[in-house]
């Protein structure tokens, strides 16, 4: 059995027959019409921000699988935050504020993703993002945040 992948970056709730998708399905057996539907369907809840999506062919009887991954981390922040971008000066100019209870559950959703070993970890990795996207968090910093989860500050919203 041959099987191909095809990966791709989709807006959620948004994939169509044309690019980036339709030009890599059309040479292959599968339904193209069906193949997007249900990537629609699976990527419904992220509406409106980018998806990796792996779409796994049989290239001898056309059946297909769809994985679809989360978000890129700063898609999440910027959902979370209500904002179109981060700054483009992150260091001098701040364009959102989330609180650390938003940042745990972009941690939560971007769980197998991320390289950290634990929750404290995840967290922290989220906030790097926030970062250099120009995000506070809870009114603070972000590398002042970290600096008060490695002192402990933050154990009791982290559950340690």
């Amino acid at each position: 059995m041959a099987k191909k992948t095809i990966s791709a970056l989709i807006e959620g709730g948004s994939a169509s027959a044309g690019p980036p998708l339709g030009p890599q399905l059309g040479p292959t057996p599968v339904n193209v019409g069906q193949v997007v539907n249900e990537i629609n369907e699976k990527t419904k809840e992220f509406n409106g921000m980018e998806v990796p999506v792996d779409v796994i062919i049989d290239d001898e009887t056309g059946e297909f699988e769809i994985e679809v991954g989360t978000p890129p981390t700063a898609e999440l922040v910027k959902e979370k935050a209500g904002i179109e971008s981060g700054s483009g000066e992150p260091d001098k100019e701040k364009v959102a504020d989330l609180k650390i209870d938003q940042v745990k559950s972009i941690a939560d959703m971007k769980d197998n993703d991320l390289v950290a070993m634990d929750l404290r970890g995840a967290v922290k990795e989220v906030i790097g993002t926030c970062q250099s996207m120009g995000v506070k968090i809870d009114g603070k910093d972000a590398q002042e945040v970290q600096n008060r989860i490695d002192k402990g500050k933050y154990n009791d919203e982290l559950g340690e």
